[in-house]
């Protein structure tokens, strides 16, 4: 398993930490910094999930009046694993 961290930009969140695993699943996500009970949510449902789906489904979702969010931030923290 490898271990990544991200810092993203344009959200409230500060720090995207991340695990790989072998097969291209995702692990242990958290975020430092935003909403914290949804960013806790989103890193419960995506625990296990193959990396491309994850950025597959949140690439492009927006918060608020912003052009990203930390799904969309996620999404491209992802993009550069692989």
């Amino acid at each position: 398993m490898k271990h990544y961290t991200y810092h993203p930009q344009g959200t409230c969140s500060v720090q995207i930490d991340f695990d790989v695993d072998d097969q291209g699943r995702l692990h242990n996500v958290g975020f430092l910094g935003g909403c914290d009970g949804n960013l806790q949510g989103i890193g419960l449902l995506v625990e296990g999930m193959a990396v491309d789906e994850v950025r597959r489904k949140l690439a492009g979702v927006r918060c608020g009046y912003k052009s990203t969010s930390c799904p969309d931030q996620l999404a491209t923290a992802l993009a550069q694993v692989r």
